[in-house]
């Protein structure tokens, strides 16, 4: 089916469905659930332009994950420049032994162990491995030929199994006094709800985003989201991190303090200047390298 048969609410449909399984492969693209759901949206405004201009495609789905996949090259480029192009053998006669052991490693594996493979490998081991697409699938989403996307399974496979198998020698995250003392403070109003003092520590111009719903600006507009947290019980928040990342996590005290969500601050001084929220992205909760705090 083609794309341009598509109206705007299928379209809309087929990304809401489709955007753990994009966020799969983009945090791991990146090494980062948090970098994930960036490239997540990248992809999602970019396809939306594309069927608002009327591109047509074969298969959506593939031309949605190719979409993604260019928007995780992008993405990556911007941050950092590519590790050596990886040399591209005659690997046309490699058969392709997906099992259901790589499978499970692959699937296994840290966003940080993902990080260890070269572009290429990343991106076969988790179209193929962790997403289950087929070899010429995957060429169909990244743009390889064949033999390179054999290579790139067969070596990604192969270091993936190595560093399955060393020690994990990174060190736990530290937290800046400062960062910490205000966040502290914001969670301790938080938990005690407070939202008049936390509100008196949001900036006028606070950008507030909550991840797969919506986005505020403003803190006339941003003060509503508080009143969305009071009328509920089902959280209490906590310190810790996010894929390193200083984050405040938020658990749910009716299923057994679970983290179900979590939320990042940003800060000018002691201003809370923007926030975003995690609560209904949990989808990036499952990929993420969540620690908390310990004292």
């Amino acid at each position: 089916m083609s794309i341009a048969k598509f109206d705007r609410a299928a379209l809309d449909a087929m990304l809401v469905g489709l955007r753990p399984k994009l966020h799969r492969y983009a945090a791991r693209m990146a090494g980062s659930a948090i970098e994930g759901e960036d490239i997540v949206q990248e992809a999602v405004v970019k396809a939306l332009a594309a069927h608002n201009g009327g591109a047509a495609i074969e298969r959506p789905e593939q031309w949605l994950f190719r979409i993604a996949h260019n928007a995780a090259q992008d993405h990556l480029r911007r941050r950092q420049r590519e590790r050596s192009r990886m040399t591209e053998a005659d690997m046309t006669t490699v058969a392709d032994l997906s099992a259901s052991a790589e499978a499970r490693l692959a699937a296994a594996a840290s966003l940080r162990s993902f990080m260890q493979l070269t572009l290429a490998q990343r991106s076969a081991v988790i179209l193929v491995d962790v997403l289950g697409l087929s070899l010429l699938e995957t060429c169909a989403v990244t743009g390889a030929t064949l033999a390179a996307t054999k290579a790139a399974l067969h070596r990604g496979r192969a270091e993936l199994k190595a560093l399955a198998s060393a020690a994990d020698e990174v060190p736990a995250p530290k937290l800046d006094p400062q960062e910490e003392r205000r966040l502290r403070l914001y969670i301790d109003l938080f938990n005690a709800r407070d939202f008049d003092a936390v509100r008196a520590l949001i900036a006028e111009d606070i950008q507030l985003e909550v991840v797969n719903r919506t986005r505020l600006s403003g803190k006339k507009e941003a003060s509503t989201y508080f009143g969305n947290y009071d009328r509920v019980n089902d959280w209490a928040l906590s310190l810790g991190f996010v894929d390193h990342q200083p984050a405040i996590l938020i658990r749910n005290p009716q299923a057994d303090n679970a983290v179900r969500g979590f939320m990042l601050v940003d800060w000018r001084g002691d201003e809370v200047v923007r926030i975003r929220d995690f609560r209904y992205a949990p989808y990036c909760v499952a990929d993420a390298d969540i620690r908390f705090l310990t004292d």
